[in-house]
């Protein structure tokens, strides 16, 4: 089987120009965890998850500290905003690469992706690089899973 067979072909992206701003209000509305970033003619160009968002407020020791389990609230920084002009701010600054597979691409091989950069949603894209799909980690998982049932 191969991705294209179990992918989504509703794709919700985001234009390279977009802001902070407009991929938060994005994520909000359609309450998913990650938008493919795109140029003008649909190809992809850049990933944008909600980390990428929430390390804009996350507090320094999160980083800083391998083991924080002992701080048990985060106190006055749980309400952290970004600045103003941090939301205007052009999310190619703050995106990913893109990492995707074309339409053709096997399942397992997927998953192995999916695992080695830790994404939970894949780009998938014609043989032009253009934003065909996308697969969740579930979506792969269960038609591979199919797979074992149907023999």
């Amino acid at each position: 089987m191969q991705i294209r067979d179990c992918m989504k072909r509703n794709v919700v992206s985001l234009s390279v120009a977009a802001t902070i701003g407009e991929a938060a209000a994005a994520f909000v509305a359609r309450h998913i965890g990650m938008l493919p970033v795109v140029n003008e003619t649909g190809h992809l160009v850049g990933l944008l998850q909600l980390r990428d968002l929430l390390s804009l407020v996350m507090p320094d020791f999160v980083r800083l500290l391998e083991d924080f389990n002992f701080v048990h609230d985060f106190g006055a920084v749980e309400t952290r905003q970004p600045a103003p002009e941090t939301m205007t701010r052009p999310v190619r600054e703050v995106m990913q690469p893109p990492i995707s597979v074309d339409e053709a691409c096997g399942l397992l091989r997927a998953a192995a992706l999916m695992r080695r950069y830790d994404l939970h949603d894949l780009p998938i894209v014609d043989g032009d690089g253009k934003l065909v799909g996308i697969a969740s980690r579930v979506d792969v998982a269960t038609a591979i899973l199919a797979g074992w049932l149907a023999s």
